[in-house]
Formats: C-alpha cells, sequence, structure tokens
C-alpha cells in the first residue's frame, strides 16, 4: 500500500505542479476523488487496528502489574513488536492522504 500511496503522490505532485497534462479535468478530478477514498478507507482500517493494538498492549502492561508472570511481559513485548510498524503505517497512510488533499485543491 506505501509504494502504490507514493506512486499516486508523484503523478499527482507532478499533475498539481504542471509538468504532466491531463485531459478532461473534470473526469480526472473524479478519479482523483475516488483514489482519496480508497486510501481513506484503508487509513481508517488501519487507526482501527493500530488503537486495538494500543489497548492490547496496555491491557497487557497492566495485567502483568496484576498477574507477575513472564508470559504476559512476553505478550506485552509482542504487542508492542507489532505497534511499531503499524503506527509506522497509519503515519504514512495519514501524512498521504493530507497531502492528496492538498493535491486536489491545488488542481482546481
Amino acid at each position: 500500500m506505501e509504494k502504490r500511496l507514493k506512486k499516486y503522490l508523484e503523478f499527482y505532485r507532478s499533475v498539481a505542479e504542471g509538468e504532466q497534462e491531463i485531459g478532461e479535468r473534470e473526469s480526472f478530478r473524479r478519479e482523483m476523488l475516488v483514489q482519496i477514498q480508497f486510501f481513506q478507507h484503508e487509513r481508517l482500517i488501519h487507526l482501527i487496528v493500530t488503537v486495538l493494538f494500543a489497548l492490547l498492549a496496555v491491557i497487557t502492561i497492566l495485567a502483568s502489574l496484576i498477574i507477575q508472570e513472564p508470559a504476559v511481559l512476553l505478550l506485552c513485548l509482542m504487542f508492542f513488536v507489532l505497534l511499531i510498524p503499524y503506527i509506522r503505517h497509519y503515519y504514512i497512510l495519514e501524512n498521504g492522504v493530507q497531502m492528496l488533499y492538498e493535491y486536489y485543491d491545488r488542481i482546481e
């Protein structure tokens, strides 16, 4: 998904800066809105997953304070190992969608 987003960002940047010509402007903007909606949906799904993993990590931290077992600490560590890439991916999606909004406004 990250490669696809970067490809679209580069394409829309070149269009917004006038480096690349487009055909009919209105159909191009409609197609761009469809792509923005795809990335918004992806962003929402990853937000839900990221929040879920963050909640699970906090719950396992609290559980490790109550239940002093190495398995609970290992589970907590596993949630944090997974949470870091999810946060990075969500950060990329969020910033990419914000850039798509900016390019959409500039293409008007």
